[in-house]
């Protein structure tokens, strides 16, 4: 095992194969006990770019920032919106047009059907502008979404404070691992990440560079490697250290789900050999230009690791940015963050009004 530290490796790492005798096997993954401990930490807001910018102002940016990045999404549903409803009263072929529209938004037929019954209750056979179905269509977003609006925390009681990252390959896994270390060690913690994608050696680079820029420790091993036995070391060594949180990034490959469940299961049972309750959030990373397949991902991975909290990537590089409202619609999972470029300053805590309001093109 090499342990990376500003580009340094550490030949003097723990033996990887001392792993104690096997404990008590957690009878199902899906069981998973979640740290409940009242958390005091989310995920940090990334420092303003100017000395003289204030919150407020920084905020504005973001929101600027996030309608820009979901033009693509709004775009399309403002040009079928306008074409729907300019200078026509609310009938049932207007409807129907708009639900269709909705659904090919990838929104789902739930948000979908809502939106339409929500506006025949209200107005039905009256002349509506199209501003309006986008006030009212980001009103029952808003509605929606709210309820996954949760930050995600750190406990400290919990040291280090283990964070096992799960998502498809190409998904923007190691790229929200390296822009969260990022962000936290511009707080102030101390951060530790682990390449526990040990098959390819891509993923490994990528997340030493992101160690390099956030001035993290990064622990590794050769190709090939047990990543189960990389993660208990990482959490022995993490204790050694005093490292506040430990994100471990995983492997990703579909094409063989027995394989991949049961690679996840054996890190979440090592895991547990060393703290009970690790690990203790378990983030799943979504592509949104995936659109609906992201409910097939989301299914898979709660069944192999019961999945703690979403973040959402590339919503700047779709037209499907509505797919979070049928996933939180469906699953009710916690949102905890989105992403809408390449920078750690382009990953922020989910919030559920600049975001319904960006995705129909309104000011937040």
């Amino acid at each position: 095992m090499r342990f990376w530290r500003r580009g340094v490796a550490d030949e003097t790492a723990p033996d990887p194969d001392a792993i104690p005798p096997e404990a008590a096997e957690v009878a199902t993954v899906k069981a998973l006990e979640i740290a409940t401990a009242e958390p005091v930490a989310a995920i940090p807001v990334p420092e303003p770019e100017s000395a003289y910018e204030t919150p407020s102002e920084q905020l504005q940016r973001w929101f600027g920032r996030l309608r820009t990045g979901l033009s693509r999404s709004s775009t399309r549903l403002n040009e079928g919106i306008n074409t729907i409803f300019l200078r026509r009263r609310l009938d049932s072929v207007a409807l129907a047009e708009l639900e269709d529209l909705l659904i090919a938004s990838d929104m789902g037929t739930g948000v979908a059907g809502e939106v339409v019954e929500a506006l025949r209750r209200t107005r039905f056979d009256q002349e509506i502008a199209p501003d309006e179905v986008r006030a009212a269509l980001a009103d029952e977003v808003i509605r929606l979404v709210e309820p996954v609006q949760k930050p995600l925390r750190i406990d400290p009681a919990r040291r280090p404070f283990v964070i096992l990252v799960v998502g498809v390959n190409g998904s923007g896994k190691t790229t929200t691992i390296g822009k969260l270390a990022k962000q936290y060690r511009d707080a102030g913690r101390s951060v530790m990440l682990v390449a526990g994608d040990t098959f390819r050696a891509a993923a490994v680079e990528q997340l030493q560079i992101w160690g390099e820029r956030a001035d993290a420790p990064v622990m590794t091993r050769p190709t090939g490697s047990d990543a189960a036995g990389l993660a208990y070391d990482a959490v022995e060594r993490a204790k050694q250290d005093g490292a506040e949180i430990l994100l471990i990034d995983t492997a990703g490959r579909l094409q063989n789900k027995t394989d991949l469940m049961g690679e996840l299961q054996k890190i979440v049972r090592v895991l547990k050999k060393v703290d009970a309750n690790a690990p203790h959030a378990v983030l799943l990373v979504l592509d949104a230009t995936v659109g609906q397949n992201a409910h097939a991902q989301a299914e898979i991975f709660r069944d192999m690791v019961g999945v703690t909290g979403i973040v959402m990537t590339k919503l700047d590089g779709t037209a499907k940015g509505g797919v979070l409202v049928s996933l939180a619609e469906k699953y009710g999972i916690p949102i905890h963050a989105i992403g809408i470029g390449e920078g750690a300053e382009d990953l922020r805590p989910f919030e559920a009004r600049a975001y319904a309001r960006s995705l129909v093109g309104l000011d937040a």
